[in-house]
């Protein structure tokens, strides 16, 4: 079961080097649906994971917990879309895609975000850990939601997506809690800092500032990066524990 639709790399490009990002991503659609979309002309993802509890994907003959390769990782698959992190862009050309089949909806202005299920997070969990220990240049900054590289245009792979989890077990990143806790204190005692430095952490850590210049702009940000780092509250509006969050994270990694 393989996608028809990716690109081979340039010949003269390293491989293995060439590999910088992990993006997840949920289908927005049962085992079936995901199946066909990306093995069809438009999309594609180098894995899929399934929920072992979908119909669809227990009548296609499975009663365990499965990962689909439908792409090779020596080929480009089309998944990320516009995007930037740091100082890349089009992360098609640099990422492996794992798109995680999840029924997330969203109408009249409202998103719904199932939980995963556990089995189907062990599986990520499994594979995740093999792809990095593969991709030594895949960093923990550069584990990524394709919400955090397409900012105001994606969700996914969502709120219920266990990213604080899956950094207890070596997947992605996360803040130190004593750090967030001594800058939510500072921040509630002297308030958040103004937006321009605001954004110049989000610039430090990877995110695309350019389009936040505007209240839009700017509560799409802070909406992706809550999605990721704060998702008890991923309203898109700045706070002092949101604020914390995000200089804990660049204290961390970027000192």
């Amino acid at each position: 079961m393989k996608s028809i639709n990716y690109n081979k790399y340039r010949a003269v490009q390293s491989f293995n080097g060439r590999i910088r990002f992990l993006v997840f991503h949920y289908t927005a659609g049962n085992f079936a649906s995901s199946i066909s979309a990306l093995t069809g002309a438009n999309v594609s993802a180098h894995y899929l994971v399934p929920d072992i509890t979908d119909p669809s994907y227990q009548q296609s003959g499975h009663t365990t917990q499965e990962v689909f390769g439908l792409v090779d990782e020596t080929q480009r698959a089309w998944h990320a879309g516009v995007s930037q992190w740091g100082n890349r862009n089009n992360l098609n050309d640099t990422s492996i895609g794992v798109e995680i089949v999840n029924l997330a909806t969203f109408d009249d202005g409202v998103f719904n975000f199932p939980p995963y299920h556990s089995e189907q997070i062990c599986a990520v969990e499994e594979l995740a850990l093999n792809i990095l220990a593969r991709y030594p240049d895949i960093g923990p900054t550069q584990v990524l939601g394709h919400s955090d590289i397409a900012i105001g245009r994606k969700s996914d792979p969502g709120p219920m997506f266990p990213w604080h989890a899956l950094y207890l077990k070596g997947v992605g990143a996360w803040y130190d809690d004593m750090v967030r806790d001594e800058f939510f204190q500072q921040y509630q005692t002297s308030g958040i800092p103004p937006r321009a430095e605001l954004l110049k952490l989000f610039k430090k850590y990877g995110y695309d500032t350019s389009k936040a210049s505007d209240d839009v702009g700017y509560r799409n940000l802070v909406r992706a990066f809550q999605l990721h780092f704060r998702p008890e509250n991923y309203n898109g509006e700045m706070d002092a524990r949101t604020a914390a969050n995000l200089a804990a994270l660049v204290s961390r990694y970027f000192p």
